[in-house]
């Protein structure tokens, strides 16, 4: 009887699950130049990738699938799903150059972040993530090329390395996630 009438304990202070990124303590720079730790996307299912402002095709390629991604979402869901792109390059991807990166691309900011942080926490992030990546010579990146479904507790319950189209399977999964939310 004392359980039936204890407060309900909301998901931002509930126990993370294991598999959780939100375990994870950086802090992140938005294209605003607004700092919050990546746990304050708690509660909110997200697609999360890495990128970096001067690649020339696979990052352009993945801004472009999560958008028609995206485009076969309706109103609400798209309302309920945020975008997480981390830079692969803090040196050179500035503030300034993750807003430049925002604008040129035409992204609705109400929803997708570009961020940066520390070169040790990009590292630290990407191996949670599973993403690869070495600089190379002349300041491009080698790296893996996915988008991550993020639940809203930070677990990553789908990937896709499918570019240049929406992969149907991915989206399904996007859907099933927003439909609990």
């Amino acid at each position: 009887m004392l359980l039936a009438a204890a407060p309900s304990v909301p998901a931002e202070t509930a126990a993370l699950p294991a598999d959780s990124i939100y375990h994870l303590h950086v802090t992140l720079t938005d294209q605003d130049g607004r700092s919050f730790p990546l746990d304050a996307r708690r509660g909110h299912p997200m697609v999360v990738s890495m990128f970096y402002t001067n690649c020339d095709y696979a990052c352009p390629t993945s801004f472009e699938t999560l958008r028609m991604t995206e485009a076969r979402l309706g109103e609400a869901e798209r309302a309920r799903l945020g975008v997480l792109m981390v830079s692969l390059d803090p040196v050179r991807d500035t503030v300034p150059a993750l807003r430049q990166t925002m604008d040129q691309r035409g992204v609705n900011s109400a929803r997708w972040t570009l961020a940066r942080t520390e070169p040790a926490d990009v590292r630290r992030l990407a191996a949670v993530l599973g993403i690869q990546y070495r600089a190379l010579p002349g300041g491009d990146f080698n790296h893996s090329s996915v988008l991550l479904l993020v639940d809203a507790d930070g677990r990553i319950v789908a990937r896709t390395a499918q570019l240049g189209h929406v992969d149907p399977a991915f989206l399904a999964r996007v859907r099933s996630v927003l439909a609990r939310a």
